[in-house]
């Protein structure tokens, strides 16, 4: 997979620089210090992924992030954690907050990649088939698997795809979020922000921000707030 690093600050390039070329499954076309000359070289070139900073002048990250070709995965970097949620809402891929560690990098790389690989083994892809009153039912590689309610701790969005994690792995198929939510018992399942669904059952604990389920630190959209809160806490809070 190859990408591009898009930051105005010389430094933060140069660690973010520094840190990718640790990754052998990743490497580095180019860098530039502004999004109008990102834009010039895209004109031209085709990336997998751009390391894109949010504050920068005359055209911000997020700006150029919407101008971009859907299947260009955007990996958002910025020192102001008030920018997560809108990035989240702007379909980007992961969110790094600056300085960056590299085990959080490496994090965002790999989800890079698991869609990478989506995109280039479509006929390989697994399919959501139906649901009932207490599981979904998933076709892969022309076997049905049945997955329970009870075992899917959350759903995230992946672009055209979503990946379920359940109690002891996570299974990828091409549907929206959207749509999955619909299939889904509300009273089980509820939408948190545009990326993610989650079974209100797994939750650990929560803040006005963000829900802790086992390790994952999942945010909360802003317009998703009011209605979690009060189906989670039956008004309470």
């Amino acid at each position: 997979m190859n990408c591009i690093i898009v930051d105005d600050e010389p430094l933060a390039r140069e660690e973010m620089r520094n840190l990718v070329e640790e990754i052998s499954a990743i490497e580095i076309m180019g860098e530039f210090s502004n999004a109008l000359s990102a834009m010039e070289y895209l004109a031209t070139k085709s990336v997998d992924l751009i390391f894109l900073d949010i504050e920068m002048p005359t055209v911000n990250g997020l700006d150029f992030a919407q101008s971009l070709p859907k299947d260009v995965l955007v990996i958002l970097t910025t020192a102001y954690t008030q920018y997560a949620l809108r990035g989240f809402e702007l379909d980007a891929l992961d969110y790094l907050l600056k300085p960056i560690k590299k085990d959080r990098l490496a994090k965002a790389i790999d989800k890079a990649l698991t869609y990478k690989n989506l995109l280039n083994l479509k006929e390989n892809q697994s399919t959501f088939e139906d649901a009932n009153e207490d599981a979904v039912f998933i076709k892969s590689d022309r076997k049905y698997y049945k997955i329970l309610f009870g075992d899917i701790r959350f759903i995230e969005a992946l672009k055209d795809y979503v990946v379920i994690y359940t109690r002891t792995n996570k299974l990828i198929t091409a549907m929206n979020l959207k749509t999955m939510h619909q299939k889904l018992p509300a009273h089980i399942f509820v939408r948190v922000s545009k990326s993610y669904l989650i079974n209100l059952s797994f939750i650990d604990s929560f803040d006005n921000h963000t829900i802790y389920i086992d390790k994952f630190e999942i945010p909360i959209g802003e317009i998703f707030r009011e209605q979690f809160f009060k189906q989670y806490t039956g008004g309470l809070l």
